[in-house]
């Protein structure tokens, strides 16, 4: 079987928790990939010379032999599937339920939390930045996190299905929005996201960032 010829786009700045999600799952499958960038600050994706135009104008975009896909979680899926057990390494759990559960937590980091995401943007992970207090909406948005948090993670694991899958990853950078600010999260989360942001192929990623702001 030939390689495939892989490209993947991200925001120049590397502050996408999305373009860091799809990394992660390169990273995790051992595949070879160009990484190119886009300017999201002087909109050159909303031009029509930017390969991604007339997909979703936004990043993540993957190429993979000239298919291209935009949204992460949609990204990570199929990569999972072109690229399966046992020959790559599986980026969701192999139990249905569980890799259920996995894709919920994703949808529910993606569209849910909303006053997190403004009061405590990736700057804060991956520049270092530090924000003002929450407002209430943030207070409430982080209260929720840490109550769902809570009970997904009851069972005192590291990982959320006993072995490491890409949720994983996308929780803990949730979290961190709020730990590396300083904000007070619970000790057991605090812990869990540690972990999880000593993985490989997540310092690999935050590593970009750090380079490009120094």
């Amino acid at each position: 079987m030939s390689q495939p010829v892989i490209t993947l786009w991200s925001d120049s700045d590397f502050f996408s928790p999305y373009v860091m999600s799809v990394y992660i799952a390169l990273k995790e499958k051992g595949l070879p990939f160009t990484l190119k960038t886009v300017n999201l600050g002087v909109g050159e994706h909303l031009k029509p010379g930017w390969k991604g135009y007339n997909a979703t104008r936004r990043v993540p975009l993957l190429d993979v032999d000239g298919f291209e896909l935009s949204e992460s979680s949609a990204i990570t899926e199929y990569l999972d599937e072109r690229f399966a057990p046992p020959e790559w390494e599986r980026l969701y759990p192999h139990d249905l339920k569980k890799r259920a559960r996995a894709r919920q937590v994703q949808a529910w980091l993606r569209s849910d939390l909303m006053p997190i995401r403004e009061e405590r943007s990736t700057e804060v992970v991956f520049a270092g930045v530090k924000k003002a207090p929450l407002s209430e909406a943030g207070r409430q948005s982080a209260a929720k996190l840490f109550d769902t948090a809570s009970v997904l993670l009851a069972h005192g694991n590291q990982n959320l299905f006993g072995e490491w899958c890409i949720a994983d990853s996308d929780l803990a950078l949730m979290l961190n929005r709020l730990v590396l600010n300083g904000d007070d999260v619970p000790e057991m989360l605090a812990d869990y996201a540690a972990f999880q942001w000593q993985r490989a192929s997540v310092q690999r990623y935050a590593a970009l960032s750090v380079k490009r702001v120094g």
